[in-house]
């Protein structure tokens, strides 16, 4: 339960303000179809985490569980990182020949591949022996941070201190990267 409960807070915080919900945001006001971006993001998310989750339980044999644990700070570092990286705005797919469903599954799925959020999901799945309910936990994260994108579309950005957010889960991750690195190292 730990993986999906960390996952799903971790992937939702990462998605808060990334480029993947300005696609989202984008490509909610081209279509205006909500029901199909939101199946797409369903898809993408589902897609990512599983890629992720597989790899996190391909790996996980073969680490240690101080390696298993430094491979977690990792990510949490990398993620905090990345919150408080600029984020730019995405290509908006616009020449894109494709409806509302495929651009949004196929853009977020590739925007999302190799992103924080499933670098996250490989983690914890790497560290837990859970990489099931990291997968799952990751995937409703993600979903839970885009589908207000579609729903309330700019409005968001309006209502939603991103920037706090983002600062401040910045602040969480990195001391939590920094926690888990010293108990890896044995350096307390």
């Amino acid at each position: 339960m730990d993986a999906l409960l960390t996952a799903l807070l971790g992937c939702f915080l990462a998605e808060i303000g990334d480029k993947n919900q300005l696609l989202v945001l984008a490509l909610a006001a081209r279509f205006g179809r909500d029901g199909a971006m939101i199946a797409g993001i369903f898809i993408a998310a589902a897609a990512n985490a599983a890629i992720a989750a597989a790899a996190g339980a391909f790996l996980a044999p073969m680490l240690g569980s101080d390696a298993r644990l430094l491979f977690l700070a990792l990510a949490l570092l990398f993620l905090g990182i990345g919150l408080l990286w600029p984020v730019k705005p995405p290509d908006p797919l616009v020449g894109w020949p494709t409806g509302p469903l495929l651009t949004s599954a196929l853009g977020l799925f590739i925007l999302g591949f190799g992103d924080g959020s499933q670098f996250l999901i490989l983690g914890i799945a790497t560290r837990t022996a859970d990489p099931i309910l990291a997968g799952i936990g990751g995937a409703l994260g993600v979903a839970t941070a885009l589908v207000p994108a579609v729903l309330l579309r700019e409005r968001l950005l309006r209502v939603v201190p991103v920037r706090a957010i983002r600062y401040g889960g910045a602040a969480v991750t990195l001391i939590l990267a920094a926690a888990l690195a010293i108990s890896a190292l044995q350096l307390a």
